[in-house]
This record gives C-alpha cells, structure tokens and sequence, in this order.
C-alpha cells in the first residue's frame, strides 16, 4: 500500500484558532492546514508560520442576515430594553509553531499567536430603534495588538503499527491580555481597553480581549487513510474546555465556552509539488459563562467548506486556504464572516 502522505498532527493549526475569535460563537480559523505538511515518522524539529485574515462584517441571527433595528427592537435578553450594536471586528492572526517529533510516536508542539484586532461597536442603545443610534459620534473602536494564549499538544501515533490513528492532548495557557468591566463598572484582571468614542478609557469586552484567562483542555483524536492511489484522506475532532479560569470573582467572573471542532478531508497526491486539497470543517460552540460573559450572543454551530492548495519542495511547505460558511445556526446577534483565508509556511530540518 502506498504510504500515507497527512499528518503527523491533525488538528495542530485548528488548535491554534479555536476560540481564538471570542466576539462571534463559532467565526475563528477552524481549518486543518497541518494536512498539507505530509506524514512523516522521522524524528526531527519542524517550524511553522500562518496568516489568518478573518473579517466579522455581516450581522446574523440563527441563520439569517439581520439589522440594527432587529438587534435592538427584538433583543437577544428577553425583556431587555436595550441591546449592543456592534458595526466591524476584523481579525489577523499571526501563529508561530514548533514541533519536536521524538520518535515515530511521540511528538510534542508549542503554538503561540500574535492577535491584530480592530473592533468597533455603536454601544448599548434603547429600544425602539432610530437611525441616530448608528451614526458616527456614537461608535467606538478598540485595537488589540498583542500575543494571544500559547497551547502545547502531545501526540501519540502508537495504537496501530500504520500509525494512522493518533490521540492528542493538551492545555491552552493564558499568556495573552484579559479581562474586561466587573458589575461595578471597574476594570479587572488586565485588559486592552477601547480607544476611541464614547467608550474610550474602558476595557474592551472580555471576549475580544487577546486572551480568555483561562487555562484549557485540549483533547482529541484523528485517523489518516489512502483512499486511492492518489488521494489520501483524514477526520479529526477537537474538544477544548475551560479547566479553571482566573476571572473567578463574583460580579467579575469569565469562562469561555467550551468548543467542539470536526474536520474531514481529501488531499491529492501526485509527483508533481502543488497538491489540491478540500476539507468541510465544523464547529459546535457552548455559551461563555459569567458576570463579564456576553452568554446570549456566544453559542453556535458552523459548517465550512474549505478549498486549498499546497506546494512542496524538499522540505519546505507552503499552503493557502479559503473557508466558506454553508451552514450556521447562531445564538443571539453576532458579526460573522463570509469567508476567510489562510496562508502559512512550514519548513522541516
């Protein structure tokens, strides 16, 4: 049989991402790029870089595009007389990877994010709605340029003697900026606060900030498989749950909800080095918790199709990636993207 070409890590890269964009339930990168890196069993360091560009810019409730007026007039909190109202949230992610694979088992990967995030938001506004809620003296904006929460993740490949079946396991650490507005209006834990409008000088929402503050369970398990000569194939699943979390106070508490991820896909394979792939990936997001939580809006389910195309030379990889929403069913009101792209380096010594 010939030998299978996907990788040593499934679901290194969707690790990366996942629960990354807080501000929509299920919006983050939850795409598998490590497939395109190719199986190996050698012992040896690997180094990656990804870009991912992800534009919240279209307001949607369960599966429908909504409006302002919607948002404030039919509010999310049943029997709230007001409602936030949020215009943009424009995401760029710049994640750096290092991976020891030890023996033709055990590897072991750090990842670590740079977070470039501009967000603007019109505020709490009164119901009925008026077009003067939305005009430009009522927005703020805030940017967040900073490092984001390092995860590491071991990977055992020993179950079979193909190595096909791996299990993977892990913490996602808070290394990255949180916090936000306790229920007396101070700032806690240690927020990026909002820079512009009428919100300028306090925090930017708990779930925008670099960081959640809490400290994750990274469980999961995938399986490779050649389907043809040449075409190979993979699933994977990803859970990711808060074990403990910093903003633990009363009036001033957080927990990010948990995360289901689920990926499929085909990668052909071929002599030549630019390599089609297609994945369908989806995620299943519970609700955040807490005083700071915004627990209506964070709870969703996404289905994603996700073309791509990698190039191979030696050692070196280099890939890109479109994904497509083709299903979603969001709680709330959430700013959510009609697509997003992804681009990224992997050299291998």
């Amino acid at each position: 049989m010939r030998k299978i070409s996907l990788p040593v890590g499934c679901l290194l890269i969707s690790l990366a991402h996942s629960g990354s964009v807080q501000a929509c339930a299920t919006c983050g990168c939850s795409l598998d790029t490590e497939a395109v890196t190719g199986f190996s069993a050698r012992p040896g360091l690997s180094l990656g870089i990804e870009y991912d560009a992800i534009d919240q810019n279209q307001y949607r409730h369960q599966s429908q595009t909504t409006t302002p007026a919607q948002v404030v007039d039919a509010p999310a909190v049943s029997g709230a007389s007001a409602a936030e109202i949020e215009r943009q949230t424009r995401n760029h992610y710049l994640t750096l990877s290092l991976n020891e694979r030890f023996n033709s088992r055990w590897s072991l990967t750090l990842q670590l994010p740079w977070i470039e995030r501009q967000h603007s938001t019109y505020g709490q506004q009164n119901a009925p709605y008026q077009s003067s809620e939305t005009i430009a003296s009522q927005l703020s904006s805030a940017n967040v340029d900073a490092l984001g929460d390092m995860k590491i993740l071991a990977t055992y490949q020993g179950g079979i003697a193909s190595h096909n079946l791996g299990l993977e396991g892990g913490l996602k650490l808070p290394t990255g900026a949180y916090g936000g507005s306790n229920s007396a209006g101070r700032s806690v834990g240690h927020p990026i606060n909002f820079s512009t409008g009428p919100a300028s000088g306090t925090p930017l929402d708990a779930s925008l900030q670099a960081g959640t503050g809490s400290t994750d369970l990274l469980a999961g398990a995938f399986y490779l498989q050649s389907l043809s000569q040449n075409i190979d194939g993979f699933i994977n699943g990803l859970l990711q749950a808060a074990l403990w979390h910093r903003l633990d106070q009363s009036g001033a508490s957080y927990r990010p909800g948990n995360q289901f991820n689920l990926s499929a896909g085909i990668k052909v394979v071929s002599s030549r080095a630019w390599s089609p792939q297609l994945q369908l990936n989806f995620t299943d997001r519970q609700r955040d918790q807490g005083a700071l939580a915004d627990t209506a809006d964070t709870a969703g389910r996404v289905l994603y199709l996700s073309p791509g195309l990698s190039y191979s030379h030696g050692r070196s990889y280099l890939y890109g990636f479109v994904q497509w929403p083709l299903y979603s069913v969001l709680a709330g009101y959430q700013l959510f993207p009609r697509w997003t792209a992804s681009l990224g380096l992997s050299q291998r010594f």
